[in-house]
């Protein structure tokens, strides 16, 4: 297995005891070098304290260091909450001896809470020291909440003039995961050499190609947060037009597996299910259709059991908002069809559908046949029991 290491860049994560179990709950990224930063932050209207202060210091376009937690969101915390993350990053900068408007905080867990301040800042002097460049599983496991698995991806890119840049990235989120960007924590590091407005664009495509193309439960977080640093030391540019486009098909590549991992890993989740629309009127209209039924609870809950119930497929794409006929439609799984014209296609068609379901990832097909060429694809999961169970027990 290729080590997850970018140049230029080390990580830590340690158990500073902010839930109470001997688990690693506070990360730790920095660049060797002030790196230029890009992020793309939550849709919510209610905003976690550390996403309000990162949007004022991100707009510098430079950054050395990014500290964040699980256990706690530090949202709704009032200015005892700003003060908080401003405690964070304070700490971070003092430890490392470098400018605190340079460093930027995370955090992800409970709604509400009094972020525990002390213990976290008592904590840093020992993550720091703990910084090294393949720390980033150690880091991985310090931003997990109801994860099952760290998720982390790697790519590397040869530039037409020989030089290879990596990507690097990391991300958590199983559960509040709806397209509408950010839909989680997710960290990207790049030794590229490349400017504040250049990342923001790339990063922006990105993150519409995967982030914003998945849905777990249909809930937004109030902390989400995709941060890019490019910290430089490969000293090259994207000088092509080939350059840019390899560049941007490896950040699309990182960022989608680090998406479709999310999605494995959705809270209780037993199924993969790729939500694929064709033949709209438009991809936006595509788009709008794979996402109602991609965030249909009655959808979900059929793939759960197995359930062929394309009625219900049927219902959610008629209540998109878009242009269609019921009388055209046809629905596959897998390559069953099991819709054509708007009607079911029989008890074979049901029983092959049926075996499709058993299996862990499936392909829902979905063909307006308007006559146009729109399409859109959307990644979700099934709705288990234990997704109601872990959601029902969260703070207990």
């Amino acid at each position: 297995m290729e080590p997850m290491e970018c140049p230029g860049f080390q990580w830590a994560g340690v158990c500073a005891g902010i839930k109470n179990l001997k688990k690693k709950d506070l990360g730790l990224l920095v660049s060797d070098t002030p790196a230029a930063v890009a992020a793309v932050f939550t849709a919510n209207r209610v905003k976690a304290a550390p996403v309000l202060l990162d949007m004022e210091r991100v707009a510098s376009g430079r950054c050395r260091a990014i500290v964040a937690n699980s256990g706690n969101a530090n949202c709704c915390t009032g200015d005892a909450g700003m003060a908080a993350a401003l405690a964070m990053t304070k700490a971070v900068a003092e430890a490392l001896g470098i400018d605190e408007a340079l460093v930027l905080v995370a955090s992800t867990g409970v709604i509400g809470a009094p972020m525990p301040t002390e213990t976290i800042t008592g904590a840093v002097p020992g993550l720091v020291k703990a910084l090294r460049p393949d720390g980033l599983p150690d880091f991985s496991e310090s931003i997990l909440t109801t994860d099952r698995f760290a998720k982390s991806a790697l790519r590397n890119v040869r530039l037409e003039n020989g030089t290879t840049v990596t990507v690097c990235a990391t991300a958590k989120g199983a559960g509040m995961i709806r397209p509408d960007m950010a839909t989680m924590l997710c960290f990207v590091c790049t030794d590229l050499q490349a400017d504040t407005d250049a990342l923001s664009g790339m990063l922006s495509v990105a993150v519409d190609r995967s982030f914003n193309r998945i849905t777990v439960d249909g809930d937004t977080s109030t902390n989400d947060t995709v941060f890019l640093m490019a910290g430089g030391a490969s000293g090259a540019g994207l000088q092509t037009d080939a350059d840019r486009q390899g560049f941007q098909q490896a950040l699309d590549d990182v960022l989608t597996e680090l998406a479709r991992m999310m999605v494995t890993d959705g809270e209780g989740a037993t199924k993969l299910v790729e939500v694929r629309v064709k033949g709209a009127k438009s991809d936006a209209d595509a788009r709008r259709v794979a996402d109602t039924v991609a965030n249909s609870s009655l959808v979900k809950t059929a793939f759960f059991g197995q359930d062929a119930n394309w009625g219900r497929i049927m219902a959610a794409a008629g209540r998109a908002g878009v242009d269609l006929s019921p009388d055209a439609v046809d629905i596959f799984f897998d390559d069953v069809q099991m819709v054509k014209n708007g009607m079911g296609c029989g008890p074979e068609a049901e029983r092959k559908a049926s075996g499709v379901l058993k299996q862990p990832t499936i392909c829902l097909g979905i063909d307006l046949n308007t006559g146009g060429t729109g399409a859109a694809t959307v990644l979700t999961c099934d709705l288990s029991i234990e997704y109601v169970k872990i959601n029902a027990d969260y703070r207990t």
